[in-house]
């Protein structure tokens, strides 16, 4: 075989090696291409994964005040029934007692002989002095003031005209 033959051979199986080296590295180059967009795909999904579930934990906690606010309103109109009927049940007593009152306005209206069947006094009877028609009556205050009044004496009201038995001993020298 002549030299150019056997170069030709060597030259082919460069080419041959080259190929095969390139495709080889070619290969790396697609593999390491591929890890790295995984790399990448891996670290997004990590990260959507992350929001949804700060997305679920707000839903949650969003859900959470939601049935908070309706326990609290449904408290709010257990609270207003139950004011409401205690309000219905003080009207109730109320207006009993003020049926009480005329029952007995009308039965000592009944028993006076002083005031007529409308419940006004006749004209020119006497009032008793206790009890004043024209006046509110006293409260324990007034009484109290009133009474403090009445007990006063003349003594009380008069100024000293001169020492009194107990002056005159104070001032009288001891012997």
């Amino acid at each position: 075989m002549d030299t150019a033959a056997w170069v030709w051979i060597v030259v082919g199986i460069v080419v041959v090696a080259l190929i095969v080296v390139l495709l080889m590295t070619s290969r790396k180059r697609k593999e390491a291409f591929r890890q790295k967009r995984d790399e990448t795909n891996r670290q997004h999904a990590a990260e959507i994964r992350r929001e949804a579930e700060n997305a679920e934990l707000e839903a949650r906690e969003n859900e959470a005040r939601a049935l908070r606010a309706k326990s609290d309103a449904e408290k709010a109109q257990v609270e207003a029934a139950r004011l409401k009927q205690e309000a219905e049940q003080r009207q109730s007593e109320a207006q009993g007692l003020r049926s009480d009152s005329e029952k007995h306005m009308t039965k000592a209206n009944a028993l006076d002989p002083d005031v007529d069947e409308e419940g006004r006094r006749r004209p020119g009877t006497v009032i008793d002095p206790g009890q004043r028609t024209d006046a509110p009556r006293n409260t324990s205050a007034d009484t109290r003031a009133d009474t403090r009044a009445d007990t006063r004496t003349d003594s009380d009201s008069r100024p000293a005209a001169g020492p009194g038995p107990m002056d005159a001993r104070k001032d009288s020298p001891r012997e």
